[in-house]
């Protein structure tokens, strides 16, 4: 079994596992369980350095990307939707890329292939090593403060009162070393590029954000140019976490996404397929 903590939460459908965000932890969608779980089995995940799962010092982005596999085989599951908010997102498509026999389905909220340019890796890298060392010498409240009042999370200030404490919660229950850890290993300057893998990606996409999110909206618009298979949906007056924006909203776009049919044989039939049948 993966080192990874996680939860379980019976349903009906297909499994479906949940990658949260930078400073989340699997209660992350926690408010969304009842209309998940009428259409899915389940697996929600503390990332490294998140939740209750440790931070191993070799912690890199493909081990990730193992320990999620490792996880699946421990639960007996050889295939599953997969669905990742900001970081999730990145890791998400990370399977898909690298275990692509193991996503069924894809969705993608707020998500990024990554970089392309090496200068560009560079200095995001230099910026998320300042971070890191400030959340190490300032400790997590200090940070939860200056995280919260970013631009990109403006929307999130508005949320309902229950809800907003939640995020707080969890931002706030984040460990330094947890915290800088992932900054270090799992950012986007170390993220491997995936735009070139983009069309090679098989599984059904859904690229969900906010249009109060100009720059992931525009940026889920190249990846769609990108991507064999996908459908793009964007959640009006949502910004950058539209599963906590407009629950409602997500749940029903996700859910139709992962429910809908799929046709495994051409629709329409060759001479030489109909000969070879016959």
């Amino acid at each position: 079994m993966s080192w990874l903590a996680h939860e379980r939460w019976t349903g009906h459908g297909p499994p479906l596992l949940l990658l949260h965000g930078f400073t989340g932890n699997r209660s992350a969608f926690a408010h969304l369980r009842d209309g998940l779980t009428a259409h899915a089995e389940v697996v929600t995940v503390d990332l490294p350095g998140h939740g209750e799962s440790p931070f191993p010092e070799d912690t890199t982005f493909s081990s990730t990307l193992r320990a999620l596999g490792e996880l699946l085989d421990g639960l007996g599951l050889a295939e599953v939707d997969v669905a990742g908010y900001s970081l999730g997102a990145r890791l998400a498509l990370g399977l898909a890329v690298e275990a692509g026999h193991r996503v069924r389905r894809l969705v993608l909220e707020s998500g990024s292939p990554g970089l392309r340019r090496r200068r560009g890796r560079l200095v995001r890298r230099q910026a998320d090593e300042a971070l890191a060392a400030r959340i190490e010498a300032d400790g997590v409240a200090q940070f939860v403060e200056a995280w919260e009042a970013l631009p990109v999370f403006a929307d999130l200030r508005t949320l309902p009162a229950e809800r907003k404490a939640a995020v707080r919660a969890r931002r706030l229950a984040g460990s330094p070393e947890g915290l800088a850890g992932s900054l270090r290993r799992l950012g986007l300057g170390v993220q491997p590029s995936y735009w070139s893998a983009l069309p090679a990606v098989r599984a059904p996409t859904l690229l969900l954000t906010g249009a109060r999110d100009a720059k992931f909206t525009a940026l889920a618009r190249r990846m769609a140019g990108e991507l064999p298979l996908v459908w793009g949906h964007v959640v009006a007056g949502a910004g950058h976490a539209p599963h906590l924006e407009a629950p409602e909203e997500w749940t029903r776009e996700v859910t139709a996404f992962l429910s809908a049919p799929w046709i495994d044989r051409p629709l329409v039939e060759s001479e030489e397929t109909r000969s070879m049948a016959t």
